[in-house]
């Protein structure tokens, strides 16, 4: 328990300097939606970290080239979706909204707290990287999981980047993977997350690191995912129709 914390803290350090630098970067370019990219990135940076100071087994090799690669993709996806364009309508509203209240606000609730919460669902990662665990059944079942997830979330990212490209003035995305989920990208990283959980399980006294894929699906099924977005599209009789036939996260395949 003691490693544990030394490492947790030691990881606690390492992200609060990242998401420093971050909100600095932020502030010079006014863009708040830099935490995005950054999210992603982060992962990255914690497994890198791990990788060069604990004990690399073949279940910790496997988590953290997975969580790389969905880390990379997902950062250069939301590079290339921002570039040439203004800030995202979620940071431009708490500009407005917070006033000069703006600067601490942005620190805290969106650089400081996205840290915590990436700190929080890269528990499995920290833990696994403490043993030096084999892989086993829990691995194949765990990377199928992560594999559908992540294909769900690529793919369904690409889609609405083709659809945004020629989409005509209030049309409404459901086509491809989104004509049987409303959120197939969130779907499929909460999925990628509980598959994650499952090639760690065979790591000893596991089974509680579990908070991780709870807290990233708390997060985009009721905070910061499907609400936002879909507050978005209030009032609007096209999408009001989508969703009475498409559910949010979930595939409806009938």
């Amino acid at each position: 328990m003691a490693q544990l914390l030394n490492v947790l803290l030691s990881a606690a350090i390492i992200l609060w300097v990242y998401a420093s630098g971050w909100f600095l970067v932020a502030i010079i370019l006014k863009r708040n939606d830099l935490a995005d990219i950054a999210w992603g990135v982060g992962y990255c940076l914690l497994c890198g970290w791990l990788f060069f100071t604990q004990p690399t087994g073949s279940v910790t090799l496997l988590v953290y080239v997975l969580v790389c690669l969905w880390g990379v993709r997902l950062s250069v996806h939301i590079y290339q979706r921002n570039r040439g364009k203004g800030e995202d309508f979620r940071y431009k509203q708490w500009r407005t909204e917070w006033g000069k209240s703006f600067y601490w606000r942005s620190y805290l609730q969106v650089y400081l707290l996205q840290a915590f919460f990436l700190l929080i669902i890269s528990i499995p990662i920290v833990w696994a990287s403490l043993f030096n665990t084999r892989l086993s059944l829990f691995t194949g079942v765990g990377l199928s999981l992560w594999v559908v997830g992540f294909l769900f979330q690529s793919i369904g990212d690409y889609q609405l980047t083709q659809f945004i490209k020629t989409k005509q003035p209030g049309e409404i995305m459901q086509r491809g993977l989104w004509k049987y989920s409303r959120h197939p990208n969130y779907f499929g990283e909460i999925l990628m997350w509980w598959g994650i959980y499952g090639i760690v399980l065979p790591v000893p006294d596991s089974w509680w690191t579990i908070v991780s894929p709870i807290t990233i699906s708390f997060l985009l099924v009721f905070v910061s995912g499907v609400p936002m977005l879909e507050k978005k599209y209030v009032g609007n009789v096209a999408y009001e129709a989508y969703k009475k036939r498409t559910w949010a996260l979930v595939p409806k395949l009938w």
